[in-house]
């Protein structure tokens, strides 16, 4: 069965439209089958958007882990106009949706993986990680990740209770990791990583 983590999503297309809405912002998404929640802007994405952190002035490079078509990585291009926004998704089809839905901006960049340089440090991370990708996949991924932090970088993810927030949580602080718990609410729990 095809999963919005797959390279090449295994369905065909039906473009469609949704609209992220914050109180900040308003805009209008394209996008498709194929990628993580077509039909509307997930709920613990749109959680992090409200309770995550404000911008920090001076961050240089924020990265949209798992950027699906973009509602991530358009607010932080939105609220961070001087930094550098790197949008990254496995999914081909979520790239170039990202990629459209963006291109307004100017300072997003929608890469895959394979494809971010070597050694790159980032000053923060938000996600709404690919939970159903696996516990050790999904512990790669963020081993990855993570390590790209500066010494002063965080991360941000925004993951469902029932499907293993505090397991995860537990896996990051035995990485050695400082985890707090931003929020927990509408079946999510925000939790903040520190670089180590």
């Amino acid at each position: 069965m095809p999963q919005y983590f797959d390279a090449k999503p295994g369905v065909g297309s039906a473009v469609r439209t949704v609209t992220l809405t914050l109180p900040d912002l308003t805009v209008e998404l394209e996008s498709d089958r194929g990628v993580f929640s077509a039909d509307r802007i997930d709920p613990g994405t749109k959680l992090l958007l409200l309770d995550g952190p404000d911008p920090t002035p001076g961050d240089q490079v924020l990265v949209d882990l798992g950027c699906g078509y973009g509602p991530i990585g358009y607010a932080l291009a939105r609220r961070n106009p001087d930094a550098a926004i790197w949008a990254v998704d496995v999914n081909e089809r979520a790239r170039l949706l990202c990629a459209k839905n963006t291109a307004e901006l100017g300072n997003v960049s929608v890469m895959a993986p394979s494809d971010v340089a070597a050694g790159g440090q980032v000053d923060r991370i938000w996600s709404n990680p690919p939970i159903r990708i696996g516990k050790p996949a999904l512990h790669r991924l963020l081993t990855e990740w993570l390590q790209r932090l500066r010494p002063t970088g965080t991360a941000h993810l925004v993951v469902q209770k029932h499907l293993g927030a505090d397991s995860l949580h537990r896996w990051l602080e035995a990485q050695g990791h400082e985890v707090t718990r931003r929020t927990s609410r509408k079946a999510y729990r925000l939790l903040d990583v520190n670089a180590k």
